[in-house]
């Protein structure tokens, strides 16, 4: 057994001295395979692990993720997580599982080449220890190298026990995992919006009527993005992807966050829905508040007042924080369309309407007086 370390001043490795990092990296690139047991990952982790698997041409990889299950997972690994492993299972080299029958806070690191077990790496770190980010760069790890052959295959045993059916699940297969929100900082370069705490917002959910609508988001398919069909009128049909429709001004692109949300008229005929040009208070399901109207001839444009970009930044910022998609600079360049909404990606989130409920409730505001409070909620 070989102690690992960090690097960290000032506790710095002495000669002769290998870091966690340095001995997963070496050892990777000596083997066909790896199995990794982890409690905890990262973003930059997968990224990490995904390289390193192409460079060093492994064909066998396994990564069980172990404490998700109990505590929910933040989205945007989640997403991350989902596309890694579908990768792998489509390259028929592996896959990504989670835990499921308790919480497995261990950390086992296996190698082996040409089916020979090469090395186990047993200790403190988590898959982050394989990237350096800000939020590990001052968090010391110690870990042991054990390269005797009966205390590898012991624990190859017990990752393959955690493998077994009984006790994890491939990542994709779980279908009741709480994904932990991340922040949507988008929403937050509008001085239009506000926050509201989770107990205001229970408050309205209390007071919802049953005078709801639902708003289906309207967008193509990921085939029908790659393939171009009928770009422009199938932008012009997706109410969320209107940035890559024809400029209004031919030397600027439309906005990436621009929407715009045409409502169909079977919806806007309906008793109760928003009168053309009333301003009301919206209360979003991830804590928001602000002012929306309905425009245009039979009312058919749902937006925020004030801020033509609101909109679409509470929602294509959502899709944002996920990892789902980038936000793209200029929409006029962006020929191959890898900014648009795809109906993969509201799968991916889980989400692909808007609903509109009104409450009982009311709100002054200062410019429009006495206003109804609607809540709408991405689902």
């Amino acid at each position: 057994m070989t102690l690992l370390y960090s690097a960290i001043p000032p506790l710095r490795i002495k000669s002769g001295q290998e870091t966690i990092n340095e001995a997963f990296h070496r050892l990777a690139q000596e083997s066909d395979e790896i199995n990794v047991a982890v409690g905890y990952i990262s973003q930059l982790s997968l990224a990490e692990i995904d390289e390193v698997v192409e460079k060093s041409n492994i064909s066998r990889v396994t990564l069980t993720i172990g404490m998700y299950s109990k505590e929910g997972m933040p989205e945007r690994s989640y997403h991350e997580a989902v596309a890694l492993n579908r990768k792998w299972q489509n390259m028929g080299i592996g896959e990504i599982r989670l835990v499921r029958a308790f919480a497995f806070h261990g950390k086992l690191y296996y190698f082996a080449t040409n089916e020979h077990p090469i090395a186990v790496i047993n200790g403190s770190a988590n898959l982050g220890v394989i990237k350096a980010e800000a939020s590990n760069l001052r968090q010391y790890e110690v870990a042991s190298l054990i390269e005797n052959m009966t205390e590898i295959l012991t624990t190859k045993a017990l990752i393959d026990q955690l493998n077994s059916s009984s006790i994890s699940t491939n990542i994709n297969d779980v279908h009741d995992l709480r994904l932990i929100r991340e922040t949507n900082f988008d929403l937050g370069k509008s001085d239009l919006a506000e926050p509201v705490t989770s107990d205001d917002l229970d408050v309205y959910r209390k007071h919802q009527t049953d005078l709801s609508f639902l708003l289906p988001l309207k967008v193509p398919t990921d085939a029908e993005r790659i393939a171009g069909t009928g770009s422009k009128e199938s932008c012009m049909k997706s109410n969320i992807n209107v940035c890559y429709a024809a400029p209004r001004n031919a030397h600027k692109s439309r906005d990436w966050y621009e929407i715009q949300f045409t409502v169909d008229k079977k919806i806007t005929t309906q008793p109760g829905y928003p009168q053309k040009n009333v301003p009301f208070i919206v209360i979003t399901d991830d804590g928001y508040k602000f002012k929306a109207h309905t425009t245009s001839d039979g009312n058919k444009q749902f937006n925020a007042v004030g801020d033509e970009l609101l909109l679409g930044r509470w929602l294509k910022g959502r899709l944002v924080a996920a990892g789902l998609v980038s936000p793209v600079n200029d929409t006029m360049k962006d020929t191959e369309r890898k900014g648009m909404i795809t109906r993969e990606m509201l799968d991916e989130y889980g989400c692909h309407n808007l609903r509109l409920t009104k409450t009982d409730k009311t709100i002054e505001d200062p410019e429009d007086g006495t206003l109804a409070v609607w809540t709408l909620f991405f689902e």
